[in-house]
């Protein structure tokens, strides 16, 4: 059997396993990447090095960082001004933070950032409002997954000069130009800003006895860490926060990793006293850390195998067979959709990239709406743990499981979905 074959195999049981969660999640995604590496889909250098991955080194040290920064007074804070300002109108508290979510996760390149800066400030606004935090995670993480690099701003605005230098290599004349993204995902972004402040935390169910979780928690059944801090440990975790958030905001140009800089601050929440050697341990979330290695994995596997691609060829001889605008964009959402869900969204775009250009160029279509479209589909990945780092880390915090994630992944699925198709399908015509 080839290992294409067989990594399409594991990859499925593994999807299986996450469904039934027979296991824990992190059991599954162990097994999955032992997996891999036993059946020759991966080398031990390559599965040691998820284990080092950046982004688990990022999401661990950050989790510290946010612990901290919740024991600070200043958190309580910002927690009762957004309550005054919106006179206890969660619609109200919605719409300040993910405005502000939209916004940030344009100039900083990850989604997971973002997401750890805000959460703590959210879960104890709506906590003192008496709502489950968990009716709001969710559309806190959706809204950076779904906008990220949606506006012309920071790491946007060289989306359209990357697909440029896709279509020269392809020999197409056509040129995008650096508001073709915008006004392919503007649309999007106003549904998506819409359905996260006025429908979302509407439709998240709450569970009895259940508060949500805590971001400061990595494990569920912790006891909870002592609040008390001196005005100067008070002072330091709000410091070292600020210094973090900026520092990843401008890792680019200061000339530091992401993960260095995280780590440094979770250092610091423990040499200047803010976290207890012992709570920085309680901190870090090693089930997700684990869950993220695995997933990390299969993506690994599906493209040194060759079998995303091998999906993506088959998927590719459909495309070609389509004469309908309408339906053409819709293969192209929903092929790369799909993929992404077991994929990291960057490794999707590299498969369909060149795919919906030579499908395009056979057909005499201009390729710049597919393109767009495609990339979009990769951010609207948000139903399976294995799509962004971020969704295993909110599905911790918001205690949802997998069959919940997608049951209530599919209405916004939809109107996003339908949203893209038919707007570019308009605004960017194939001939």
């Amino acid at each position: 059997m080839s290992l294409t074959a067989i990594c399409l195999i594991i990859s499925l049981l593994t999807v299986v396993g996450f469904v039934t969660e027979k296991l824990s999640l992190a059991v599954t995604a162990t097994i999955a990447l032992l997996a891999f590496y036993l059946t020759g889909c991966l080398d031990a250098e390559s599965v040691l090095a998820c284990f080092s991955n950046s982004t688990c080194i990022l999401m661990v040290s950050m989790y510290i960082v946010a612990a901290g920064f919740n024991k600070t007074r200043f958190v309580k804070s910002i927690a009762d001004g957004v309550i005054r300002a919106a006179r206890g109108s969660l619609t109200k508290v919605m719409f300040c933070y993910i405005i502000v979510d939209i916004l940030m996760c344009q100039f900083i390149l990850s989604t997971f950032i973002p997401f750890c800066i805000l959460c703590p400030l959210l879960i104890t606004t709506v906590k003192k409002m008496g709502i489950e935090p968990r009716k709001v995670i969710y559309p806190l993480a959706i809204a950076q997954i779904v906008t990220c690099q949606a506006l012309p701003l920071g790491a946007g605005a060289i989306v359209y000069s990357e697909l440029n230098t896709y279509m020269t290599a392809s020999g197409v004349a056509a040129s995008a130009t650096i508001m073709d993204p915008l006004i392919s995902r503007l649309p999007v972004l106003i549904a998506t800003a819409v359905y996260c402040i006025f429908i979302s935390p509407k439709v998240i169910p709450g569970k009895p006895g259940n508060d949500g979780g805590d971001p400061v928690l990595a494990e569920p059944d912790q006891p909870e860490m002592s609040s008390h801090l001196t005005a100067l440990q008070d002072a330091a975790g709000l410091v070292v926060f600020a210094a973090v958030t900026l520092g990843l905001i401008f890792s680019s140009a200061i000339g530091i990793a992401d993960w260095v800089i995280a780590t440094l601050g979770a250092v610091l929440m423990v040499v200047f006293g803010v976290l207890k050697p012992a709570e920085a341990v309680k901190a870090m979330p090693i089930s997700v850390y684990l869950l993220l290695v695995g997933c990390i994995g299969m993506a690994n596997a599906l493209n040194v195998t060759g079998a995303g691609a091998y999906v993506g060829d088959l998927i590719a001889g459909v495309i070609g067979s389509v004469k309908s605008s309408v339906v053409f964009y819709l293969i192209v959402f929903i092929a790369p959709y799909i993929s992404t869900q077991f994929m990291l969204n960057r490794a999707t775009q590299l498969i369909f990239y060149p795919i919906i250009i030579q499908t395009c160029i056979s057909l005499g279509a201009n390729p710049i709406g597919p393109l767009l479209v495609c990339q979009q589909a990769t951010f609207l990945a948000f139903m399976t743990p294995m799509a962004t780092p971020v969704v295993p880390y909110f599905m911790k915090i918001g205690g949802y499981d997998l069959k919940e994630l997608i049951r209530i992944g599919l209405l916004p699925t939809a109107i996003f979905g339908t949203v893209s198709v038919l707007w570019n399908a308009f605004m960017f015509p194939l001939f």
